[in-house]
């Protein structure tokens, strides 16, 4: 086996004629079931050094997105080495799949690659480099809008802390000051997004695929669930959900003494109370944040101890910073990388917990040997993420090592259920506008039709808040949902995974320990289990129907009274 780089320094600098020997000598290897282990082993070395290469390169572009020499360095990874890699694990997948081998622990990584060698088109790998560059170009839009407030220049993300401020003539002035901004980019988003649908629906004719979905589908890998159950569960949400979300925003209303709500007046405390400041610098949050995961579990503490240790977070927000936040894994050296963009609001909190859950998910899963077993279904991980949400939310509190007096963790806990409540609905707009769109491909290829398509969604799942006058900000709402345009159909997972770890606090109520020991049994598993498997691992299952949701949702509701009773 060809050396390959065995620092970061060197993996850095590396070009595809590092990893091309390797590829040629895996390729060429005679497969049998003597050395099936070893060949195994030495593929996952290679395969993952250059996965590794492009999530670091990833994670450059993103931190630094008007940085010329890391664009230019990203570009080169897209063009020159992605195309190439691409086509070399296809014809590896190929060798393994023609020697009827199948390694140990490895059934669903099989699965996963007939399915992929099914969908590979050579034709595809310079289109799939091309959408890549063009979903780049508008986080690079995104990331370069900034207003002017008061005299000084901030960030989209940051001109959003004044939507909590008490004064609603302020938080008006904020919030359209910020739409404004947003929709100067209105044109060079809708042109983007004309670019972005016409290659998709080419690579989609490519692998012979009936329309864009169908190919999407496949290439997520989604075998439990198919197109019709995704649009049961925007109906069980619109059954069993949007009721509740009423409740919610007409209890606001109530609060906030008005007329109408409007979209200012989402993000203030309804009671007034000036918002949550849990930190003022980053320190305090990576801190606060290993004492919250240390109470969670120890060994997990000391994953995130480690992270910190490493210099794996890069959380504070800032111009030229790609927007969002996210985890990705560094799979050479079975370690996470945290993306943030934290101003010092709750959600930032919350952002961390998640984000720490899919990185808990990286450590868990470290001992799987080959790295085709860390491919896990994105509906699970994001039960990862959404679970530690709620494992770590009883220390928010200051007495337990958390952010927070007694009353404010009260309040911060009714603040991220009903944020929980009220995301199904929104999930259920962005999951059916993509659904809209590939079965309506030519007309969602007019901006305009997309505008109407997302207003109608959003009248249906959306009550109580007044829009009017504001219909061109309502109907760009798909502009702002970065997965739309980076990661098609990928928002359902938030969904589902939300009701799986609902399941898992509903559990943690009654016994915190177990919930916690089921939890980190399923990350352990990675990709290696069906993901109605996995989620019965840490004992719950996932769900469609409006029964579930309308007993979580008792259960959601009935802790929110309890919580805002806590003086």
């Amino acid at each position: 086996m060809p050396d390959l780089p065995k620092t970061v320094a060197k993996l850095m600098k590396s070009g595809w004629e590092t990893f091309e020997p390797a590829y040629h000598e895996l390729s060429t290897r005679p497969l049998d079931a003597k050395n099936l282990d070893a060949w195994m082993s030495d593929w996952s070395c290679v395969s993952e050094k250059v996965d590794e290469l492009y999530w670091r390169l990833y994670a450059e572009h993103t931190c630094h997105t008007a940085d010329e020499a890391i664009d230019k360095q990203y570009n080169h990874f897209l063009e020159e080495i992605y195309p190439k890699f691409r086509a070399a694990e296809q014809k590896l997948k190929e060798k393994l799949l023609a020697s009827h081998l199948e390694p140990k622990g490895f059934d669903i990584p099989l699965r996963n690659m007939r399915a992929e060698a099914d969908l590979f088109r050579a034709e595809n790998i310079p289109l799939l480099t091309e959408e890549e560059q063009i979903y780049a170009n508008y986080e690079k839009i995104m990331g370069s809008q900034s207003v002017e407030w008061e005299g000084k220049e901030l960030t989209i993300s940051q001109i959003r802390l004044i939507y909590q401020d008490t004064d609603r003539s302020k938080r008006e002035k904020a919030w359209r000051l910020g739409l404004t901004r947003q929709l100067a980019d209105r044109d060079a988003i809708n042109k983007n997004w004309q670019k972005l649908l016409s290659i998709r629906l080419k690579i989609a004719k490519n692998a012979n695929k009936p329309d864009y979905r169908a190919y999407r589908w496949q290439f997520l890998l989604r075998f439990d669930y198919t197109p019709e159950d995704a649009k049961h569960f925007g109906d069980a949400i619109e059954k069993a959900v949007v009721p509740a979300a009423h409740r919610i925003y007409e209890k606001r209303r109530k609060a906030l003494g008005l007329q109408t709500l409007r979209p200012w007046d989402l993000d203030v405390d309804p009671l007034n109370q000036q918002p949550l400041r849990p930190f003022k610098d980053i320190e305090k949050l990576k801190i606060t944040t290993s004492r919250i995961f240390h109470k969670v579990d120890p060994v997990l503490g000391g994953y995130f101890d480690e992270m910190i240790r490493g210099k794996m977070l890069d959380l504070d927000n800032r111009k030229n910073k790609a927007p969002g936040a996210y985890c990705s894994g560094y799979n050479s050296v079975r370690k996470p990388f945290i993306f943030h963009n934290a101003v010092g609001v709750h959600d930032d909190v919350m952002t961390m917990l998640h984000e720490g859950g899919h990185a808990m998910h990286v450590f868990e899963s470290a001992h799987l040997p080959y790295v085709q077993q860390l491919n896990v279904p994105m509906e699970f991980a994001e039960v990862a993420s959404m679970s530690m949400e709620q494992l770590g939310s009883p220390y928010l509190e200051k007495s337990r090592g958390g952010f927070y007096t007694t009353t404010e963790a009260a309040r911060a806990r009714v603040e991220h259920l009903e944020t929980n409540i009220l995301f199904w609905p929104y999930m259920a707009v962005v999951d059916g506008f993509q659904h809209w769109v590939y079965e309506n491909p030519k007309i969602a290829a007019d901006p305009s039709e997309c505008d109407g398509a997302w207003g109608k969604l959003w009248d249906r799942f959306m009550l109580v808040v007044d829009w009017s006058g504001l219909e061109a900000e309502k109907n760009t709402g798909w502009h702002r949902k970065l997965h739309i345009h980076g990661l098609p159909f990928y928002y359902i997972e938030y969904g589902l995974a939300q009701l799986g770890a609902t399941q898992i606090w509903a559990i943690a109520l009654k016994d915190q320990a177990k919930a916690v020991a089921g939890y980190r049994k399923a990350l352990s598993l990675g990709g290696t289990a069906t993901l109605p498997d996995l989620f019965k691992a840490a004992g719950v299952k996932l769900a469609f129907d409006a029964e579930t949701f309308s007993q979580m949702i008792a259960l959601m509701e009935q802790k929110i009274a309890e919580y805002e009773k806590v003086k």
